[in-house]
């Protein structure tokens, strides 16, 4: 599932394509997947630019000049692509929108979405959601005084979106193996410097997986030399098997509150 260094890739990238760009048109192949009539999609979007493109946690939202939002999560699988009609990857387009001679293609939107919301809507949409990882206001010892309250271990915390925004199943183990840390373990064994040792490790993966372009399949655009560079760096992420990179030791997989997870029994505790 793309992640917060995913998705925020994506919003970098997509400005300078289709910001102030003019949308010529619509199609929707899956009509399961926005929350409009086809016909009434192609309507409300068509001759409107889209002025912003913001991220909250593993959404993107482009602003439209009308004050609607268009708010996207690829959920499992989902990708989105940028280019003319020859540039069209070979997969299963769900929703197609055009940008003139130039289409951004929404693939894999089978458990995803591509929703029209009203800024009310989405202030109920995001209430449940938790500070994003980068919020100036989540320093250190506030992410102390959350963690140290959780239940469970620290897989389930770190991609409870309600207790942050944006950690998925891959950064959780990366962030857990940079703080040499085992996943499974509970908030409430560890130490303070274990806790600031965490967060610092967050803050890291993070900002190293988005300037490496996330994870990602395939590229955003042709030419794309970005998205997905961070692939080939993951420490731990479906490296079962392989020698740690710290020391050496094969890491192992299983299951940490009912979600895979990779890391090495040698080096992290």
């Amino acid at each position: 599932m793309p992640e917060l260094p995913e998705m925020e890739n994506y919003r970098r990238l997509l400005g300078g394509l289709v910001i102030n760009k003019r949308i010529t048109g619509t199609e929707v192949l899956r009509e399961k997947s926005i929350n409009l009539e086809p016909e009434r999609f192609d309507r409300l979007l068509s001759g409107q630019a889209i002025r912003r493109i913001d991220r909250r946690a593993k959404h993107l939202l482009f602003a439209l000049e009308s004050g609607e939002i268009l708010v996207l999560h690829l959920m499992l699988g989902g990708i989105i692509c940028y280019g003319t009609l020859a540039d069209k990857p070979e997969r299963t387009v769900q929703v197609q929108i055009s940008f003139g001679d130039a289409q951004l293609y929404f693939i894999g939107l089978r458990l995803g979405y591509l929703h029209v919301l009203e800024p009310e809507q989405l202030v109920r949409l995001f209430a449940k959601l938790g500070p994003e990882p980068f919020d100036p206001a989540l320093t250190q010892a506030v992410f102390r005084e959350r963690l140290a309250r959780r239940k469970g271990t620290l897989k389930s915390s770190l991609v409870d979106q309600s207790f942050l925004a944006g950690i998925g199943n891959c950064y959780s183990d990366e962030i857990c193996f940079d703080a040499s840390l085992l996943p499974a373990r509970k908030p409430g064994s560890l130490s303070g410097e274990e806790m600031n040792r965490l967060y610092d490790s967050m803050l890291r993966v993070l900002e190293e997986a988005t300037s490496f372009g996330g994870y990602m399949e395939l590229p955003l655009y042709p030419g794309d030399r970005l998205t997905g560079g961070f692939d080939s760096r993951c420490r731990v992420y479906d490296r079962e098997g392989e020698p740690c990179v710290r020391c050496g030791a094969p890491l192992v997989r299983s299951e940490v509150s009912s979600k895979k997870s990779f890391y090495c029994l040698r080096c992290q505790s």
